[in-house]
């Protein structure tokens, strides 16, 4: 039997609430709806961090970015860290058994020998080595013989029109074998600038512009791999990095992208779909991270699990497929270096907040919220539940027991001096 292949489109700051299964209304994705209506759609799917580059490292290696020492920030031009070089990673952990690419962008380092991701076990790369507000920027190509620039000064408008192309391109050329991309767009991160040869007229402006080419082009794969014989074949996979920064919706979830432990900065939209072998119209409330992709990704193959690498991920296939429920008693939430958070599958703790420039510590106000009556997290229920506040918390401090002593394995944390001291 085939292994199947394997597709996951990770959108760049997209909000829980921008897509209409997930209950936006003010931008249009029917293929987005359609993916989710011919497979599963999780509402209860969390980032692995609030931010890019923690969220990237996670999703990656199944392990939270703490163990990686990216969990602090993100990587900035002049930087010149990245994740380690002996991290596995969703293509190594595929091994031969796969042809693997990146496409869009990288955000892990861009410096040798973190750079290119090629390093990590992809067999080929096309995108930009970070975020497209960031500066110098150009647009590469690696594969094993190397890196080039394509452009030097990328058409940010084509960028979602490129990583789709360069997409269907792979499954093309690797149609008779297993093959897995990670599509990695920039949209809908600003600078939002709508593609010309796709106007879309959507009524929620530049922001939704980009939001429904992505939809769009969605539409355009899954009639590709349709065309192609292999729509039963692969599984697609739709989710965000985080959620939603200066515009976008993080539905009915409180605050955004890099708001501490607040859900509507991790709580981010995932769909999933291979006819076949994922019943359609399916909706989960199981907790599951991104986190999850590379065990599950194994198990979906039929390959064995990685061994001798400590997993923070667990393995979801039951969830998508619809036969048991999650495998997660808790998912930890962070803010930099700190668990500032910890959902269990009703209960919610928050540990720390922001206000105006202040990182504010909330030990001696109790935020405990049940998450199945007030997802908004809006008001705290701690003096109803002092048994489930102080088991929360203990969980909480076995958490940061375990973790935060990690971050002292790496370097602390120095604030590049300039991008321009650093070289394209």
């Amino acid at each position: 039997m085939r292994r199947p292949n394997v597709i996951v489109i990770l959108a760049d700051d997209l909000g829980y609430g921008d897509v209409g299964c997930d209950g936006g209304t003010h931008i249009r994705t029917p293929n987005l709806d359609r993916m989710a209506a011919e497979g599963v759609r999780f509402t209860d799917f969390y980032a692995s961090a609030n931010v890019c580059t923690p969220s990237r490292a996670g999703l990656l290696t199944g392990r939270y970015a703490i163990r990686s020492g990216l969990a602090h920030e993100v990587l900035q031009p002049a930087d010149t860290k990245g994740l380690p070089l002996s991290e596995v990673t969703i293509p190594r952990a595929l091994g031969n058994a796969y042809a693997t690419a990146l496409i869009g962008k990288w955000h892990l380092g861009h410096v040798a020998p973190h750079w290119p991701p090629t390093a990590y076990g992809f067999d080929a790369f096309y995108g930009l080595p970070y975020s497209h507000d960031m500066r110098p920027l150009s647009l590469y190509a690696a594969d094993g013989e190397g890196l080039e620039v394509r452009e030097a000064k990328p058409d940010f408008s084509k960028l979602t029109q490129q990583f789709f192309e360069q997409t269907l391109a792979f499954a093309q050329a690797h149609r008779d074998e297993p093959f897995f991309v990670m599509l990695a767009l920039t949209a809908p991160h600003i600078p939002l600038v709508p593609n010309p040869a796709d106007p879309m007229g959507s009524p929620a402006g530049a922001y939704g512009e980009v939001v429904e080419e992505i939809d769009l082009n969605v539409g355009r794969l899954l009639a590709r791999l349709e065309a192609l014989g292999l729509d039963q074949d692969t599984l697609v996979v739709f989710t965000s990095d985080n959620g939603p920064w200066f515009e976008g919706s993080s539905g009915p979830f409180r605050d955004r992208k890099g708001g501490s432990a607040w859900d509507g900065g991790f709580r981010v939209p995932f769909i999933a779909r291979q006819p076949g072998r994922i019943a359609a119209g399916q909706v989960t409330d199981g907790l599951a991270s991104n986190l999850d992709l590379l065990p599950t990704l194994l198990a979906w193959a039929g390959l064995p699990p990685l061994d001798g690498v400590e997993l923070d991920g667990r393995d979801i296939g039951g969830l998508l497929t619809g036969a048991q429920g999650s495998p997660h008693e808790e998912i930890l939430l962070f803010d930099n270096n700190h668990v500032v958070g910890l959902r269990t599958a009703r209960w919610k703790l928050v540990v720390r907040s922001y206000y105006r420039v202040y990182d504010v510590p909330l030990d001696r106000l109790p935020l405990l919220f049940d998450m199945t009556r007030d997802p908004g997290e809006t008001y705290s229920v701690a003096s109803l539940h002092p048994e489930v506040l102080a088991e929360m918390r203990a969980r909480l401090e076995r958490a940061r027991a375990k973790y935060e002593p990690m971050a002292d394995l790496f370097p602390p944390h120095v604030a590049p001096a300039s991008a321009a001291d650093h070289p394209d």
